[in-house]
């Protein structure tokens, strides 16, 4: 007997035809069946099998149908009670990753940078205020310097701000009379480094009035083809700055994450649980901090409890985010002491050792999930905090329901992060530590885990390095993009949507097998080979 084709067929075979006289007679198939529903809803798979954590290696997301183009796509989310971000990406506040430059870049993106607190109260409070500096256009709080200052502090500011075009005044400081300016072109052919700036500054000054409106400075800037534009009151004291650069800057990131009333940036910065916290937090609510987001490695603690309670009744206008929690017990005690944010993770971080030192934790997927829908029902956003390795996990944590995810390691071998570049075996990476190793302990987190008075310190951490990743204004965006077409493949317009069909158990899950994905793995290495 042969086939259609002529190929003989085996004793067990059948031909063509005869196949499709035998689908005819097979029970039609009601793909609404439970028989039949592909994969799992998140509920079937982290509570009804309880006593199994899964990652987010573990798991993998059904594809939905796609009637949108991307451009349709909204990962407008929720960083907090009351801040919304256009990009849900937060910096982790590490010592190597997130200080003032990253945060810029990060809310010029749409997302959030969190400051690190493994520095004086001083320093921190510096960062902020560098964040708030950068606003859209108005500089309220300009760097100036006095007439008898020399090249050498101007050279000083660039070196650690990057700029020049620094208004002269009387004092020294904003609100004195400007007398002069000071920009690249005054300094660059002189050689002696002393020289007092009253004898290079440009005092035939352009300003505008207090008051200006800014499409007015604009035009201002470019008929008189200069880079700073001091705004002055009616008896010539500074009153602000106009930048053309950050001017440009801002055409260039329509979704900044920006305070609404003030036009400034937004920044976070993280706090301790110790008394001293206390005095930490008022001076950075005092420097404009938008979020104070408490850092400790278990969250559910009577120290962080106390210091929920003294912010809320000390700083109500001001949101604070809890963590880390891993568990719905633990995130009841902080929704309760009344945060408006929680960050979820426990010893899952790409050098977090936590779960292997101290063999506590949870596998972040069934964490998130499980936090996440438990915070819901109260309003409360939640943070996924480690074990973000690519676009694909940050799309996975944002389908266990949280409302952003916090990056570290993505992050770290970046233009922005802290640091300088060096390079092993060839590669060009940045140092990357975590904040329980013992490096980072001898400069103060060891009360993140609370073991500042101990004399033995036990690491949950270790120190390495991240490849060169450029800048984020280019790394940020591919992030951007991935998550978008990640939604569009789900079949979802927004995070909001996403959620949604998370709790009503429209998106649907399947338990992937790691061992396929390592057999993947190995045939796309040896086909690069």
């Amino acid at each position: 007997m042969t086939d259609i084709v002529g190929t003989p067929l085996r004793d067990n075979q059948t031909s063509g035809g005869d196949q499709n006289m035998a689908a005819m007679n097979m029970d039609k198939i009601d793909i609404e069946s439970d028989e039949w529903v592909d994969g799992f809803s998140a509920h079937e798979l982290f509570v009804k099998n309880r006593g199994t954590g899964y990652t987010y290696e573990d798991i993998i997301l059904m594809p939905g149908h796609i009637g949108f183009g991307v451009e349709e796509v909204s990962i407008e989310a929720q960083l907090s009670r009351n801040i919304t971000l256009s990009a849900p990406l937060v910096s982790s506040p590490m010592d190597t990753v997130t200080e003032a430059r990253m945060a810029i870049g990060m809310a010029l993106q749409g997302g959030i940078g969190i400051l690190h607190s493994n520095n004086s109260v001083e320093e921190q409070v510096a960062m902020v205020k560098a964040v708030k500096r950068f606003k859209n256009g108005f500089i309220t709080d300009p760097v100036c310097l006095k007439p008898d200052a020399t090249i050498r502090d101007v050279l000083e500011i660039k070196a650690a701000r990057g700029f020049t075009g620094i208004p002269i005044t009387d004092t020294g400081a904003m609100g004195g009379v400007v007398v002069g300016i000071v920009t690249n072109r005054d300094i660059d052919f002189v050689e002696d480094v002393e020289t007092p700036l009253s004898e290079v500054m440009t005092t035939d000054l352009v300003t505008a009035p207090e008051g200006v409106a800014l499409a007015e400075a604009n035009a201002l800037l470019k008929a008189k083809k200069i880079g700073k534009l001091p705004i002055v009151d009616s008896d010539g004291h500074l009153v602000g700055l106009v930048s053309r650069h950050d001017l440009k800057t801002w055409r260039d990131y329509p979704n900044a994450s920006v305070d609404h009333e003030t036009k400034s940036l937004l920044v976070g910065a993280a706090i301790g649980t110790r008394p001293a916290d206390r005095d930490r937090a008022a001076a950075l609510i005092a420097a404009g901090v938008d979020v104070i987001v408490i850092d400790s490695s278990n969250g559910s603690s009577i120290y962080q409890l106390e210091m929920i309670a003294h912010l809320k009744e000390s700083f109500p206008t001001v949101d604070v985010i809890g963590g880390n929690i891993v568990t719905v017990p633990q995130a009841k005690a902080l929704i309760e002491a009344g945060v408006d944010g929680l960050r979820i993770g426990m010893g899952v971080g790409s050098i977090c050792t936590t779960q292997e030192v101290m063999a506590v934790g949870r596998a972040q997927a069934t964490a998130v999930y499980k936090v996440a829908k438990y915070a819901a029902q109260f309003g409360i956003p939640v943070i996924a905090d480690g074990g973000i390795r690519s676009v694909g996990h940050i799309t996975k944590a944002l389908s266990m329901g949280a409302s952003t995810v916090m990056m570290g390691s993505m992050l770290a071998g970046t233009e922005e992060a802290p640091g300088e570049y060096f390079y092993h075996d060839g590669v060009r990476v940045k140092k990357y530590r975590g904040m329980g190793s013992i490096e980072a302990m001898t400069k103060g987190s060891d009360n993140r885990y609370f073991s500042e008075a101990d004399s033995i310190k036990v690491a949950q951490g270790v120190v390495g390095s991240v490849q060169d990743k450029g800048s984020i204004s280019l790394y940020v965006p591919y992030l951007r993009k991935g998550i978008l077409h990640g939604l569009q493949d789900i079949g979802v317009r927004s995070i909001t949507e996403l959620r949604d069909a998370l709790w009503s158990g429209k998106l649907r899950l399947e338990i992937g097998l790691r061992s396929a994905r390592r057999l993947r793995s190995r045939r796309v290495a040896s086909t690069r080979l």
